[in-house]
């Protein structure tokens, strides 16, 4: 049962030798992996991540508490790097066997490429390109993704895993607003519901069948500014309204620090990519079989800090020979570094020469790209293909459509949405926008590049991507585009505009976006 701080719960607690039976139970805890195998990142100005090391943290911590389970949150996989998505993405679950977790969740990006190929990862089965994979050696749980056809879960709602013969129960959730970030036909045979509905009904059972201890996974997002600062997001809604035998809520999403109590319920989400983890500690009652204590600490994976671990390292190893090939092309070349970050208006250098390679192969007057399809910076240097592959991994066909001046106004406002500004990256037209103008209009004045002003009137021809072209991260204004047209993948053809270029790229940002108040 969810419960305050341990001075809280009673006198009997103090007692140092009813303390001494307590069970002392660790969960360690990953999310938003995304299949970063071998990536390096910084924080603080110190190397973070690489799976070998992440490995390394968790067995050394392992190693201290007999009783561990390791846990994630989703979005393992998805948007990962090339040496992970080029293999279907069956390296990051064959390391996650390996490191022996014990219980995960979905996250949005496990359903990128359907339904039907999410399901071959966690159970296996055949592939074209790799072949027969055995699948995860662990349980995936999701309690509101709902198989319309059966009416019930897609995945088991829950798992009860013992510690001591103490029934530990763990609930997994995804985002009920997936169908926005997903293409719709990989999900057209089943439906999301609310969160904290399917979490209160799974605990519903457990109570049922005794299970006091229960922990959730959800990948739903929560975040705090500072530690002790007030924590904000989805998370800490949700967890005012679970069911108060609820203890932990393991979040996910947003990438971000968060560790905090809401509710009596611990929350806690270790930033991404493989760049920390989330260490808690519970103590449980063998009598009332219930948690009586909780705290985490999120750990960063500084490789400074600890020898990698060699067995991972291997796997690691020979997964990038296997695509070496591919990701080892040098393409061009970069004059400085390219930051995918945009900037007070909204503007991204990288943003900016991926979409005009966008609007040049399709020969229309504008192209828009997706914030969330850009997922990392291009690098000074020699410009390889798994880099690119790396900042464009979900391989999306482009769709040429016509839209209406007025379409594009109402689509460039569609950016301000409850709780979330996504800014598209842009390219053939310039506009301006006002912060202090209401949702829905905050767009001011729209060019094109030539500095002619929109027409409401007038049709233009506009590049996206299919996801985007199908109404994602709630641009519904493309859905109602006409003439539409497929055209390549997005990754080849940013590969052959850099190939084209003979000067080094350089950072461009021209004022195609302006904030004016």
């Amino acid at each position: 049962m969810a419960s305050g701080n341990p001075s809280e719960i009673g006198s009997h607690n103090n007692n140092e030798t009813n303390k001494k039976r307590f069970i002392q139970l660790q969960l360690l805890g990953v999310n938003d992996f995304h299949g970063q195998l071998n990536i390096t990142r910084k924080f603080n100005g110190k190397d973070v991540g690489r799976v070998e090391y992440l490995a390394a943290y968790l067995k050394q911590k392992k190693a201290k508490n007999k009783n561990t389970l390791l846990v994630h949150a989703g979005d393992m996989v998805g948007a990962s790097a090339p040496v992970s998505s080029l293999l279907q993405d069956e390296p990051t679950i064959k390391v996650l066997n390996k490191l022996g977790f014990d219980v995960g969740t979905l996250g949005n990006h496990e359903f990128d490429q359907g339904v039907k190929e999410m399901m071959r990862l966690i159970h296996g089965g055949f592939h074209p390109t790799t072949g027969y994979f055995e699948g995860t050696q662990f349980p995936y749980i999701c309690a509101n993704v709902i198989d319309v056809k059966t009416g019930k879960s897609l995945l088991p709602p829950y798992k009860i895993i013992k510690v001591n013969d103490i029934p530990i129960g763990f609930i997994g959730v995804v985002l009920d607003d997936t169908p926005s970030m997903v293409n719709s036909d990989g999900i057209k045979d089943i439906k999301f519901i609310d969160e904290v509905t399917a979490i209160n009904q799974a605990v519903s059972q457990l109570k049922k069948q005794g299970v006091k201890a229960i922990i959730v996974l959800a990948h739903n997002e929560g975040r705090q500014t500072r530690p002790n600062g007030a924590p904000a997001g989805e998370i800490v809604e949700m967890a005012k309204k679970v069911d108060d035998e609820v203890d932990v809520m393991f979040a996910g999403h947003s990438h971000t620090f968060l560790n905090t109590e809401v509710d009596g319920k611990l929350l806690i989400q270790a930033y991404s990519y493989g760049t920390a983890f989330s260490d808690v500690s519970v103590e449980i009652d063998p009598i009332t079989k219930e948690i009586v204590s909780k705290k985490a600490e999120i750990v960063m994976v500084y490789q400074e800090s600890i020898k990698p671990d060699g067995e991972i390292k291997k796997m690691v190893e020979e997964y990038e020979a296997e695509v070496s090939s591919f990701v080892n092309e040098v393409v061009g070349k970069a004059a400085d570094d390219i930051p995918a970050s945009r900037n007070e208006n909204g503007e991204s250098a990288l943003g900016n020469l991926i979409a005009d390679s966008l609007r040049k192969e399709m020969h229309s007057d504008f192209a828009f790209i997706n914030p969330g399809g850009i997922r990392a910076d291009l690098h000074k240097g020699d410009i390889t293909y798994g880099e690119l592959l790396t900042i464009l991994p979900f391989k999306r066909k482009l769709v040429k459509m016509t839209l209406t001046g007025e379409q594009i106004r109402l689509l460039l406002n569609q950016q301000w949405q409850p709780g979330k500004l996504r800014m598209l990256q842009i390219s053939g037209l310039k506009y301006t926008w006002d912060s202090t103008k209401p949702v829905g209009s905050k767009v001011v004045d729209i060019f094109s590049a030539d500095g002619t002003a929109i027409d409401p009137k007038e049709n233009y021809t506009v590049t996206v991507n299919d996801y985007l072209a199908d109404g994602g991260d709630n641009f519904t204004v493309f859905r109602k585009g006409t003439h539409k047209t497929a055209g390549p993948v997005d990754i080849d053809v940013f590969k052959k505009h850099v190939l084209q270029l003979t000067d080094p790229l350089t950072p461009l940002i021209e004022g195609r976006i302006k904030k004016i108040r």
